[in-house]
């Protein structure tokens, strides 16, 4: 039996060749505000040939300093609903749109492990897709899957975004 990590990369990189191909012809451009993933979604995209011509710009912002200071994202966020939380991934994402002018922009953020951050257990990871008036967020709460590793939490987001954006891409 081929691993999760195997399974998942194969996905991805099928998922990703679609996105960014679908992304090409309709003349679209791409932007990432990543955390936990760690700059992983935007290093899988700009892994396609032709992905220079709608990556518009990947912003890893690990820090709640540089979430707010370079990203925009409001304190008043971060302190009413925590560094890990939808609306937390849907400024990011809102914003990187913002500063990038790219038609589809997604945020993340969340705790890859291992353990938790005293609050959301390894796997609470929320994700924003935004793609012209439709808007996407959700704690993909990888923990319920059982204990997984750094990396199986880091793919499985990268797999959830790339999959948000496919959908959206090929509704409109």
């Amino acid at each position: 039996m081929r691993s999760f990590e195997a399974l998942a990369r194969e996905y991805i990189d099928k998922t990703a060749g679609f996105v960014v191909q679908c992304m090409i012809e309709k003349n679209l451009r791409i932007s990432l505000a990543e955390s936990c993933t760690g700059g992983m979604i935007s290093q899988i995209i700009t892994s396609v040939p032709g992905a220079s011509g709608i990556f518009e710009c990947g912003v890893v912002s690990y820090s709640e300093r540089i979430k707010e200071e370079l990203l925009g994202v409001p304190k008043s966020i971060i302190e009413k609903y925590g560094v890990v939380s939808s609306e937390t991934a849907i400024s990011m994402a809102e914003n990187v749109m913002r500063i990038s002018g790219s038609d589809i922009s997604a945020g993340v953020t969340g705790i890859a492990g291992p353990g938790g951050d005293g609050i959301n257990p390894a796997g609470t990871v929320y994700i924003a897709v935004i793609y012209k008036d439709k808007r996407y967020a959700a704690n993909l709460a990888l923990n319920r899957f059982g204990e997984l590793t750094r990396q199986e939490i880091r793919l499985g987001t990268a797999c959830a975004v790339l999959k948000k954006a496919e959908e959206f891409i090929n509704r409109h």
